[in-house]
């Protein structure tokens, strides 16, 4: 049976489904109707007849009335005491016969009560649906409480008869958040400014790490920048990965975001190791010797699990009889994580047996009775397997252990912000995070990015999206821990895709993404959320807005204090090329040249990415890439103009011209002795100089220009051909450590007042 259109439209507005957008062109683009039913078939809704959906449509009308109480309410400090509605259905006059209670109980588990009387309820609006009328009642709290977490329960009791449907009594709890009205910002940059380095941590090759960048590569980079006066280090997400071949390696794509990768680990601080005869017999070649170029993830994690269980073995029998104090630092971080943890550890030992078993890569995969985290086959196989998922709670203990001690080195430094964290967009449906929270991540679809004129076929990120319904129902559980962990132990978190706080782009799993659609997220709510969690963990937080960004995201996010992402690539006075002039950026804002997804300065200068594009067959046509050279020619001519009108470097326009006009032979492997047409130490120290200047809050340089790295981590949309998250850094930690440069970096700094 066919259901009009119409019908799918409003039910589909309804759920927060977008029924178009504009590319970045200005082009409009309308969301298809075939989509936008799977789409809601991914939701959770009935389709396949016009009755259903006329059903449908009808329900999702009468919310909230007939909600009773709503399962979250997200209120500003500002804004108390707090003003809760709630809905009744009642006969005309009914109001006189009830009485309301409220019950409210702190994060401590205090508790206080209220209660009124239909004496004195006030009708602040009514509705009359499907022949009953309901009423919404503001029942305001008598206190001015404290920013937190809170349980509301709210009894509706009539005195006499019943209320339409029969009962008598309507209970309902719900969570209260109350927020600050803005981020967190650290009292040396609400006026200040400060510089750092950004680095993938995964890339470091040193002498000390066992063929991957680790905590100890991370500790020395933090002292070092901290005692040049940088604010920050800013490294790339790291949360927990498949670890293997070859699509469980980018740290954009994990199995959960809410714990991380055991091969960070610096297994020299971890207690025990250093006195376990038969971990160092496992140990004797680990080392990373400097020849290997490209990180080997199976192989490290695979030998950092077998040593770590040795240490595990020794650590039960030493501490976890709750005597000594590392024991009682173990249990208390176990207790304090919950069964969030546990879920984690258990999909761990789940996800090790079933691959050895069936080689089966994600939940979907196992037994059908395994689905289920909460399920009774979960739960034996939690008894049967208790001192497996220990050893993964173990693990998370650790890592977060030597991160604390890491941020408190960098506080001891003085540095304002300390490790600057990144937080992924999504975590893939296989994982941990889609198996623990299957009621709130939607596994029927997928998120990416529409088609446009950059990208035809538009983009599958590979990761199913949050339900944002879901979501609320549950009073925001899953988002407050996802944001509350990734700000643990940090002065900085970047949100990647801040726009997803808005809204998401959703793929009718199996569908192309021409059939997807934006849905509609509760940014107000989701913002306040990161305030409290801001405040209360003293981390400042940045919005990657690059892209098709509303200017009223922009103002949303600026009003909550996140900071905007300003790249020095696309910082331009459109439609005009020309580079913005420094004293143009945003003060609300972190600047740097260049990101994982694009090229370094150096390769940029180059041409090296439209070379390896070329070379991957990324181009449709040799117009294309003509036109990619030309631009770049056109960009390189343009930065040197900007920076020779700050007077950063001299060279006169005719000698700019000639220069600028060689990329042609750079492009073929044909380099000049010129400072400007190859780039050089000198030059990117100038480039850096120009960001100086800008007053802009935070600046980031990356190691990989600070190093002279030709080519990017990642090249975004090609799956083979291409080395992403795999590439060590061309110089030795040690040889970066000692390199002069970064003396020279943190004197010109110092001359702009970013120390």
């Amino acid at each position: 049976m066919t259901v009009p259109d119409e019908l799918i439209e409003e039910l589909a507005g309804l759920c927060g489904i977008v029924p178009e957008y504009w590319d970045i062109f200005g082009k409009r683009h309308e969301a298809a109707v075939e989509g936008k039913i799977a789409l809601l078939k991914a939701m959770g809704l009935a389709t396949y007849s016009e009755e259903e959906v006329c059903r449908e449509i009808a329900e999702r009308k009468k919310r909230p009335w007939n909600l009773f109480l709503e399962p979250a309410l997200v209120v500003s400090v500002n804004d108390c005491p707090v003003s809760i509605p709630i809905y009744l259905p009642l006969e005309s006059g009914g109001e006189k016969d009830v009485s309301l209670s409220l019950t409210v109980i702190d994060e401590q588990g205090n508790e206080d009560a209220l209660a009124l009387t239909g004496d004195v309820l006030t009708i602040a609006e009514e509705r009359v649906l499907e022949d009953i009328r309901y009423v919404r009642i503001n029942l305001k709290d008598r206190d001015v409480r404290a920013m937190g977490y809170y349980t509301l329960t709210v009894t509706a009791e009539r005195k006499q008869g019943a209320f339409p449907g029969g009962r008598s009594l309507i209970a309902k709890t719900c969570r209260l958040i109350i927020t600050p009205g803005a981020c967190y910002i650290p009292p040396a940059l609400e006026t200040g400014r400060t510089w750092g380095l950004s680095m993938n941590l995964y890339s470091i090759r040193s002498a000390e790490n066992w063929g991957i960048g680790d905590f100890g590569d991370l500790r020395k980079i933090v002292r070092r920048i901290g005692l040049l006066r940088g604010g920050f280090v800013g490294i790339n997400p790291l949360h927990a990965i498949p670890n293997t071949m070859p699509f469980g390696i980018s740290p954009y794509s994990p199995i959960s975001r809410l714990y991380r990768n055991l091969v960070y680990l610096d297994m020299d601080n971890i207690p025990g190791f250093a006195q376990c005869d038969e971990a160092h017999a496992l140990t004797s070649h680990t080392h990373d010797t400097g020849k290997p170029d490209m990180i080997d993830y199976e192989r490290v994690a695979a030998l950092k699990k077998e040593v770590l269980k040795l240490v595990f073995a020794d650590f039960l029998h030493e501490h976890c009889n709750g005597q000594s104090e590392l024991g009682r630092e173990f249990s208390s971080y176990c207790k304090n994580e919950g069964e969030t943890l546990e879920s984690y550890a258990a999909y761990c030992a789940l996800w090790e047996h079933m691959q050895a078993e069936r080689n089966a890569c994600s939940w979907q995969e196992w037994p059908e009775e395994y689905h289920d985290c909460t399920g009774p086959a979960v739960a034996d196989f939690k008894k049967q397997h208790a001192s497996e998922i220990l050893f993964h709670q173990y693990i998370q203990w650790l890592i977060d252990r030597q991160l604390r001690q890491i941020q408190a080195e960098a506080e001891a430094l003085g540095m304002p912000v300390g490790i600057y964290h990144d937080l992924a967009v999504g975590s893939i449906g296989g994982g941990s995070d889609a198996w623990s929270f299957r009621g709130v991540i939607s596994t029927a679809a997928d998120v990416g990015a529409p088609p446009d004129d950059f990208n035809p076929a538009g983009q599958n990120w590979g990761f199913p999206p949050v339900d944002p319904e879901k979501l609320r129902e549950t009073g925001y559980e899953f988002f407050i821990q996802t944001i509350r962990k990734n700000m643990r132990h940090g002065g900085a978190l970047r949100i990647d895709h801040a726009l997803g706080l808005f809204r998401i782009f959703w793929i009718p799993q199996g569908m192309k993404a021409s059939f997807g659609a934006y849905v509609n997220f509760p940014s107000e709510d989701l913002l306040r959320i990161i305030a409290l969690e801001s405040v209360r963990n003293k981390t400042m937080v940045i919005g990657e807005d690059l892209g098709t960004v509303g200017d009223n995201v922009r103002e949303t996010l600026r009003r909550f204090n996140l900071l905007s992402y300003k790249l020095l690539y696309f910082e331009r006075y459109y439609p005009d090329p020309s580079f913005r002039k420094p004293e143009d950026y945003a003060e609300t804002a972190l600047c740097t040249v260049t990101t994982h997804d694009l090229p370094t300065l150096y390769g940029y200068w180059a041409g090296r990415d439209i070379e390896l594009k070329k070379r991957l067959g990324i181009y449709q046509d040799d117009a294309a890439v003509d036109n990619d050279v030309s631009s770049r020619e056109r960009d390189r001519k343009l930065l040197l103009a900007v920076l020779a009108a700050e007077g950063i470097i001299e060279r006169s326009d005719a000698a700019a011209k000639d220069k600028v006009s060689k990329i042609r032979d750079i492009l073929r492997g044909v380099h000049h002795p010129d400072d400007f047409t190859v780039m050089t130490p000198d030059l990117c120290l100038s480039v850096y100089e120009y960001l100086a200047r800008t007053p802009c809050r935070l600046l980031a340089v990356s190691l990989d220009d600070a190093i002279g790295t030709p080519d990017q981590q990642n090249m975004p949309g090609v799956t083979e051909g291409y080395p992403s998250w795999r590439r060590k850094t061309p110089l030795s930690l040690k040889h970066i450590l000692s390199d002069t440069w970064f003396e020279r970096l943190a004197d010109m700094f110092k001359r702009n007042n970013r120390a």
